[in-house]
């Protein structure tokens, strides 16, 4: 049975106070644990769309998703959330530091309870993603290509089951994209799963690449591709 799953998933957004039409119909996928799937397809697609009603920060018009067999009605938004995890490609990070901002999640009611990541860890998660800034280094100052980093891996270090990213390596040189793509995998490996919104060229880690074009999900095993 897959980690994730999308079962007959409709979604339409509103606009201008209006509904708009269906935008995706009866679209469905199963993610794997310890597995990394891309995401291609043309610009306007709904790419983001599907995350994001992944994600449940849109509500679907049909269809259900499950994690690890278990309806998304039984959770929260807050709990599903915290386990289906988004990383949009636009980097939002708070005022203050690089650990600030690893450690924000921990500051929410959802993750309380939850051990909380020495500077060690949270070091060991720069290390990785080739990011060499100390972790009191004010947030404000780091360039793009580094914030959008520390966004990512502050969404890797509570280690959801499931994680979404929306094109999160666009920011990044060739070196730091192929580093974040090889930190996702090891995470992947401990138990989870990964949707990526990808349109960079193959980096040979994706396990199959699904492909949406007006309105339909196909999938190719194995293979990998741009769009």
């Amino acid at each position: 049975m897959p980690l994730f799953e999308a079962c007959d998933l409709s979604v339409s957004y509103a606009g201008d106070g209006q509904a708009a039409p269906v935008r995706l119909e009866g679209v469905s996928f199963g993610l794997d644990v310890g597995s990394v799937y891309d995401l291609t397809g043309p610009s306007g697609a709904g790419k983001s769309m599907l995350l994001r009603a992944c994600a449940q920060m849109m509500p679907l018009a049909g269809g259900c998703l499950l994690l690890d067999g278990a309806d998304s009605e039984t959770f929260t938004c807050q709990e599903w959330r915290r386990r289906v995890c988004l990383v949009p490609q636009r980097a939002s990070l708070v005022p203050g530091t690089i650990r600030d901002n690893l450690l924000l999640p921990w500051s929410l009611k959802v993750n309380r309870g939850r051990p909380t990541p020495s500077d060690l860890q949270l070091q060991q998660l720069l290390k990785a993603a080739l990011l060499d800034v100390p972790l009191d280094r004010d947030a404000a100052k780091l360039s793009g290509g580094q914030a959008a980093r520390v966004a990512l891996l502050r969404v890797f270090a509570t280690r959801p089951p499931v994680m979404l990213l929306d094109e999160v390596d666009a920011a990044l040189d060739d070196e730091s994209a192929q580093a974040v793509a090889a930190l996702t995998v090891s995470l992947v490996a401990e138990g989870a799963t990964c949707f990526r919104i990808r349109h960079r060229p193959p980096d040979g880690f994706a396990q199959g690449v699904f492909h949406l074009e007006s309105g339909r999900l196909s999938y190719e095993e194995g293979l990998e591709g741009g769009s």
